[in-house]
């Protein structure tokens, strides 16, 4: 169980080699306001004054201390050269039983405690300056020594509420957030340190402490100072957990003054003077508390919780070794063969495309619609559903009809609907279909477009590591699609043009379009004949609808005669009368030519009923012939776009690329990775390294039997 903590030094000496702190390693983190005692903790349990001393704020940056016990036998060799010690290998230049190593001086040997804390002091003030301001950027240093057991500790700056000199004013708020950054972390014991000359309940450590650890799990008070109380006082209750139960125990200890420090007191006086007072003012008490026993506690809890998250750090550092081994193969390895390697991702890239548009891409994507499935998307909903929702009579009125009818007849009246008005108004009607036509090819012209990005994104991230040819390569594939999109749009416009230019009223569905509606007519005829009075011939009757003439006229006696048809003006409705005996302009003075184009033309009046039934007849032929010409169009544009954009480019983008691309005097300039590519590719090689080997310590762990 003892050599628990080593396997932990040792994984945190790996993780140090790369400077990544993305395991979270079982700890102690030390908590406390200022001057609480917490320094005094720490060097009681090294046995060594190596942390600096001052007024205010002293510990400007996370101190990560791990203690390593060495036998006499290897009090000359670090715990690596220990690892060899097969080997025969041995450290040389150290002088002395104990000594200490920090991780940015790299093999640098101290043997003398007082250069560990003035290399502490020089390096809290080359990263936070010289102005009381924190850093979250740790220092680590190891203490090798047969007089301390194996424990990693982190000491953090004391929590302040007021800032001094020129500190920020966030200084709270800086330092609280550092200590929540380390006592957040699951795998961490907090050692709450509280100075016995306070109120326990007002204790700043132990409150930040329960608002990470609810359940107190993993937290141990410390109470420093006892013998700084008040005279009449103890801290029996404190130390007996009856004030504020924490459920890892409260262990009192008794620091040494400023005046011992001053005086060069040793930490082993002190801790012979701190068993003397705890035995004369706790003595049921002594033997659970004072800094060895802190010493032993410390290393127990720690023991127990490295045991009960090794299996949990194992899964961790197997599943990042993954993670890295993935990151590392996206960002390849280093070109040897460049001509191979540019036809390689031209060919990847180009097959991606074209798996892409055809749904058979790897990455499918799940947020939106994308590729071929877009496509089709336009095609049949978006362009579809427009079509449909254009009106066959949209914008056509009744008079616009009639207007139409008029004017293919010219100055004679006409005695059939004038075949030339269905084909102007229907042409106008059918070319109201090339916007939406134009409108579907750009959006598959866009939707090609985001293919380029969907497949530098996704699917080849090689192209990542070379920014000028994925560059390139958009470049290109978009010079392609803008030569395609004129030759589509052009197609589409012949589609309708080939409509307009030839009206085909011989089409086997307009044809039975018109039969029916011819059908209609004479049933229509047939039934205005049978509701005829018995007093007007049948042959009148039929000679006059035959011509549009409404019946009622034929029944005066006057037909046919200018007489006859004043008469029918007469008898006509009060409404239609009022509209036809409308007074006309003044008549103009005598000797002024009359201008019979300022007589003002109704906009709206009543038709006739010849009048009403060709309008319906032409909008009816209008209505078929669209629908007919509309299908068409829904069904031949997205071919035209399938065969002149989309199948053209997958047919030719390979091509395209290895001719605009694949030269010689490009090659170089092409494959240059981007300025970080080669750092971050050493990077993750390292991080993988080091997972691997912490992976390695572990199985080593497992083969023992040690858990």
């Amino acid at each position: 169980m003892e050599a628990l903590i080593p396997v932990i030094n040792k994984l945190q000496d790996v993780f140090n080699t790369v400077g990544a702190d993305i395991i979270q390693l079982p700890q102690i983190v030390v908590v406390g306001t200022q001057s609480s005692g917490k320094s005094s903790v720490l060097e009681s349990l090294v046995g060594r004054d190596i942390l600096p001393r001052g007024t205010g704020i002293v510990t400007r940056r996370p101190l990560i201390l791990q203690l390593v016990h060495i036998d006499s036998d290897d009090r000359r060799k670090t715990s690596e050269e220990n690892e060899s010690k097969k080997n025969g290998r041995l450290y040389r230049g150290i002088d002395g039983e104990e000594w200490g190593k920090f991780l940015h001086t790299k093999n640098k040997i101290y043997t003398d405690f007082e250069e560990i804390r003035q290399e502490i002091e020089a390096e809290t003030e080359r990263i936070s300056g010289n102005n009381k301001g924190i850093s979250d950027d740790p220092i680590h240093l190891k203490i090798f020594s047969p007089h301390v057991v194996n424990l990693t500790l982190v000491d953090l700056p004391g929590i302040t509420k007021v800032p001094v000199g020129d500190q920020p004013k966030d200084i709270e708020l800086q330092i609280r957030d550092l200590i929540f950054k380390y006592i957040s972390n699951p795998n961490s014991i907090i050692l709450a340190v509280t100075a016995a000359n306070t109120d326990m309940a007002t204790s700043e450590a132990l409150k930040v402490a329960r608002e990470v650890d609810i359940d107190g799990r993993r937290t141990l008070a410390v109470v420093t100072k006892l013998d700084l109380m008040d005279a009449g006082t103890d801290a029996m209750d404190v130390l007996m957990g009856r004030v504020i139960p924490v459920k890892l125990g409260i262990i009192g200890v008794v620091n040494r003054s400023q005046l011992d420090i001053n005086q060069k007191k040793l930490v082993a006086d002190a801790i012979r003077d701190e068993y003397a007072f705890l035995q004369k003012k706790y003595p049921s008490l002594a033997n659970r508390n004072g800094t060895k026993y802190l010493a032993r506690t410390l290393n127990r809890l720690l023991m127990h919780h490295i045991r009960d998250c090794l299996p949990e750090l194992k899964t961790r550092i197997n599943v990042l070794a993954a993670q890295y081994q993935s990151l590392l193969n996206s960002y390849g390895e280093p070109v040897d063969d460049k001509s191979a390697t540019l036809l390689q991702l031209i060919t990847k890239f180009a097959a991606e495309y074209c798996h892409t548009i055809e749904g058979t891409a790897k990455y499918i994507e799940t947020a939106e619609l994308c590729g071929g499935a877009r496509i089709c998307y336009i095609f049949h909903e978006t362009f579809g559903r427009t079509l449909e929702s254009v009106d066959p009579l949209g914008g056509l009125t009744t008079i616009d009809v009639l207007t139409a009818i008029r004017n293919a007849t010219g100055p004679r009246p006409a005695l059939f609907v004038p075949e030339v008005s269905f084909e102007l108004l229907v042409k106008r009607q059918v070319k109201r279909l090339e916007e939406p036509s134009l409108r579907c090819v750009e959006l598959v012209h866009e939707e090609m477009q985001r293919i380029i990005q969907h497949c530098s994104n996704y699917s080849t991230q090689e192209l990542l590591r070379f920014p000028k040819l994925h560059d390139a390569i958009v470049e290109v594939v978009t010079s392609l699609l803008r030569k395609r999109l004129p030759v589509t749009n052009e197609m589409v416009h012949n589609l309708v043009a080939i409509e307009l230019a030839y009206i085909n009223t011989k089409h086997p569905d307009f044809a039975d379009a018109c039969g029916l509606m011819n059908n209609n007519i004479e049933e229509q005829r047939r039934n205005r004949m049978r509701d005829l009075p018995a007093a007007v011939p049948r042959d009148k009757a039929a000679a006059g609808s035959s011509q549009g003439i409404p019946v009622s006229e034929q029944t005066d006696g006057g037909t046919g005669n200018w007489r006859g048809m004043l008469n029918k003006g007469e008898e006509r409705p009060a409404a239609d009368r009022a509209m036809l005996q409308q007074p006309l302009p003044a008549s103009p003075h005598k000797g002024y030519a009359v201008n019979l184009l300022d007589v003002p033309v109704p906009v709206s009046r009543k038709l006739s009923a010849r009048e009403q039934r060709d309008c319906e007849v032409i909008e009816r032929l209008i209505k078929s012939y669209f629908l007919i010409v509309r299908k068409n169009i829904q069904d031949s544009v997205p071919k035209a776009v399938m065969h002149f954009l989309v199948n053209h480019v997958k047919d030719c983008l390979q091509s395209e690329l290895v001719g605009q691309l694949y030269k010689t005097g490009l090659l170089d300039d092409l494959l240059t990775e981007s300025e970080d590519m080669a750092q971050r590719r050493h990077e993750a090689a390292d991080m993988l390294k080091a997972l691997q080997k912490a992976s390695q310590v572990i199985a080593e762990i497992r083969e023992t039997h040690m858990w």
